[in-house]
């Protein structure tokens, strides 16, 4: 929802909706007085939205009911995918908890590129997190519909992710040119340079 919508629907009475209209619009406003965040894409919280029930829809539905693409459930043990991914879903509530934790629970006076915690692993593992869940549960129960969903999002994330990238070097230049050398994007190095 656009700032310029919420003020415009600000006064009207619309009852819980127009309270809910206002605080989201409260929210947008303290979000953008933090000098501190450097943005995001415009897309990027309506579209991890939409491709997260996206995903979920195709999984559930495939895994418990339609049955069409799950054939490979049957070659690849329970007992081996359930340990896999319960600790693929373990680790995505840990990046995304903590990731989330640093950027938004504090402020920081001064801007920096953040590299502390999960940062100084992945560049972003806010994204790597979601990307995990929806793996976590793929191996769970192996759909195949689900697993193209999976792709898209990947595709979306990177994209959102290339567009952030380009507001931090904007923003801090040779910083973030350092940071993007020593820290990768998605998979974590096993050695330091």
């Amino acid at each position: 929802m656009s700032l310029r919508w919420a003020q415009a629907q600000k006064d009207m009475p619309w009852g819980n909706r127009g309270e809910r209209i206002i605080r989201k619009q409260k929210y947008i406003k303290r979000h953008e007085e933090r000098d501190d965040l450097s943005g995001e894409h415009l897309i990027g919280d309506g579209g991890q939205i939409l491709l997260a029930c996206l995903f979920v829809a195709t999984w559930i539905s495939d895994t418990f009911f339609l049955k069409y693409t799950t054939f490979l459930n049957s070659y690849v043990p329970l007992g081996f995918r359930l340990p896999f991914g319960v600790v693929l879903l373990i680790i995505s509530g840990y990046l995304a908890q903590t990731g989330l934790s640093i950027v938004f629970g504090e402020k920081r006076d001064n801007p920096i590129v953040i590299r502390k915690g999960v940062f100084k692993v992945v560049r972003h593992p806010i994204y790597l997190s979601e990307i995990l869940f929806y793996c976590g549960l793929l191996i769970l129960s192996i759909s195949l519909a689900g697993f193209v969903v999976l792709l898209m999002a990947i595709v979306f994330l990177h994209y959102i992710s290339r567009y952030e990238e380009k507001l931090l070097l904007a923003r801090f230049g040779e910083k973030y040119i350092k940071y993007m050398q020593e820290v990768p994007m998605w998979i974590p190095r096993l050695r330091k340079r």
